[in-house]
This record gives C-alpha cells, structure tokens and sequence, in this order.
C-alpha cells in the first residue's frame, strides 16, 4: 500500500483514509436524509423488517435459545451484508463513500421523526385529537385512545427523545467505530427490539435476546445523546440535574438517560402514566421540577434533536479522524524505535 493517498481533501496518509470516508459519507447521508427523508416504498429497513418476519415464522418457539438463534441470524446477516459491501469497494474510494453515504441515509431517521412529530403537534394545535391519535402510532406504540391532548404530547416529546438516540445517534457510533457493517448492525439489532422485544406473552422469552442485545448496543449512542442534549438545550443545568436524578429510576436503561436530559433541557416534565397494548403501566416522572407537556414543546424536542445529530456526527467523525491519527502516530513512532535499534 502507498504511503500516501488521495483522498477529498488532499493527500493524506493512507491509514486515514477509512476515517475521511466516513466522515464525508456520513455527512453526505446525513444531508441526504434531511433533504429527501425516507422513501415511502422500497425502504431498506422495511425490507429487513419483511425478511426478519419471514425467519420469525420458521423459527419461533416460546424459548429465549430460538430466539436468541433469530437475533443472530438477522443482525449478524446484517453486518454480513454491510461487510461485504464494504469489501466489494474497498479498491474505490468513491464508492467507498458513496456505500458510507448510501448506508448512513438509509439507518438514519431524523427527518422523518421529526415530520411526523409536526404532522400530530399541528394537529393538537388546531384541536383535531382524532387526527393526531391516528398519527401517533407511526411515532410509537402507545394507546392512542387513552391519550388526551396533553398525554399525546407528551408521548411524542418522549418518542423524539428515544428516537434522536435509536435512529441517529446510535448509527453514527457503530458507523464511526465499524463503517457501513457498524451502521446497518445497530438498525437491524434496533429494529428486531422494535420488532419482538417487548414482553408480550408470544416474545417475552422470544424476544428476549434481541431486547438484552439492543440495550449492549445502544448504550454508547444514548449517554452521547444525553450530553449532547445538555451542550444542545436551552437549559444545561437542568439537563444534567436531570440526567443525574432521574435517569436510572426508568426501566429502560438508555431510555432513561435520553429521556431525562431532553426533558431537564426542555424545562418539561416527561414520564408517568403510560398505556401499551391494553396494559397500563406507570413510570417514573423525569425532571419533576419541569412543568407539564404543552403543544408548543413538540417543535421545541424536533429542533433539539436536530441539533443533537448535527452534533453526534461532529462528535463521531472527529473521534474517528482523530483515533485514526493517533494510531498511524503510534505506527511512525513505533517504526522510529526499531530503526533506532537497528542501528
């Protein structure tokens, strides 16, 4: 290999280029998903979702080893597919960047996250509730008919917050730490969670593996989503009052701190009463000093973590350049020592 390449930019060491590529791919994925958003067909997760329902069906079984061999299956057919991907371009760095891009537009969710977030504050703003209950399960699994005004608009604040996290924050961790096999990992692994690792009584055992493997996976993404929502928000002491609080009273490990931190920033108080699938359940308040959710906050959270993954990239990009200069660092010096004692 040359001791030197070209890369966009200029000449660059060779070992660095890997790093450049995914900081230019994911910015240009990241710019494509707020452009264009998700496709409304042929997505590629929605592809993955078919094909994990379709090995769902041959293999269930009450068990947590079944399920377990699901979750490996898909996520690690997942990574597979990413890996060979990046193989097959590896010899290109135009295509290398135009897979990091491609990749990274398609795991990412922002934009659409926070459209549908408008699409159901605009409702609830001129008081069309019923158009906002049929909206709200494209955003999460809550009741909606449960729900008043003030309950919807609290559940979707709490689903921004989750979700800045799950689908953008996330991906560009495992993008930066392992290219296109990292960002196509984390969503499938994500999206088997969301698929079956919720304690229903057909997944509880089933699903059990990809709910264990989805809190591994996104719990670098999620205190990085709770900092960054502390630089991000309007209220950086409160966010970290919080955070520190709050954050582990909430079942979900990673959703706790999310959650906590965006509602410390927000000056909001988030948790309580919830309704899933017929059940209630009740969760703990997050930052109770906060005043209650009003319409107004929705526009607030999606501005927010829309900051929060203009960050997050920043954040993982530079981490990914400047983990690839110490290491080529170390390589030089390292060459020095022996020439040294060869001599």
């Amino acid at each position: 290999m040359p001791a030197e390449q070209r890369a966009p930019g200029g000449l660059v060491p060779a070992v660095a280029v890997p790093a450049i590529t995914f900081a230019y791919g994911a910015t240009a994925g990241l710019v494509g998903d707020l452009l264009f958003g998700d496709p409304r067909r042929g997505h590629p997760v929605a592809a993955f979702g078919r094909a994990a329902a379709a090995v769902e069906r041959g293999l269930w079984r009450d068990h947590r080893g079944w399920g377990a061999l699901h979750t490996a299956l898909c996520a690690g057919g997942a990574i597979a597919a990413g890996a060979l991907g990046t193989a097959s371009v590896r010899r290109s760095r135009t295509a290398s960047l135009a897979l990091t891009a491609a990749a990274t537009w398609a795991v990412v969710g922002g934009t659409t996250l926070g459209r549908e977030a408008r699409a159901i504050g605009g409702a609830l703003a001129v008081g069309d509730i019923e158009t906002a209950r049929e909206r709200l399960p494209h955003l999460c699994g809550r009741d909606p008919q449960a729900l008043d005004g003030p309950g919807i608009a609290r559940a979707v604040v709490e689903s921004v917050a989750e979700n800045t996290s799950d689908a953008v924050v996330g991906a560009l961790v495992w993008g930066a730490v392992a290219g296109v096999p990292g960002l196509v990992g984390f969503r499938a692994v994500n999206t088997l969670d969301a698929m079956v690792g919720h304690k229903s009584p057909r997944y509880r055992r089933y699903g059990w593996a990809s709910a264990r493997l989805d809190d591994v996976a996104g719990w670098p993404g999620a205190r990085l989503t709770a900092g960054l929502a502390v630089l991000a928000g309007g209220d950086p002491r409160g966010a970290v009052r919080a955070w520190r609080a709050d954050a582990a009273k909430h079942p979900s490990p990673n959703a706790g701190p999310v959650e906590a931190s965006f509602a410390g920033a927000l000056g909001v108080r988030l948790g309580g009463t919830l309704s899933y699938g017929g059940r209630t359940e009740e969760r703990p308040v997050l930052n109770g000093q906060g005043r209650a959710v009003e319409v107004a906050d929705i526009e607030r959270a999606v501005r927010l973590s829309r900051r929060v993954g203009v960050l997050a990239l920043a954040a993982c990009a530079g981490a990914r350049l400047a983990c690839t200069a110490a290491t080529a660092m170390r390589g030089r010096n390292g060459m020095r020592d022996m020439r040294g004692r060869r001599k």
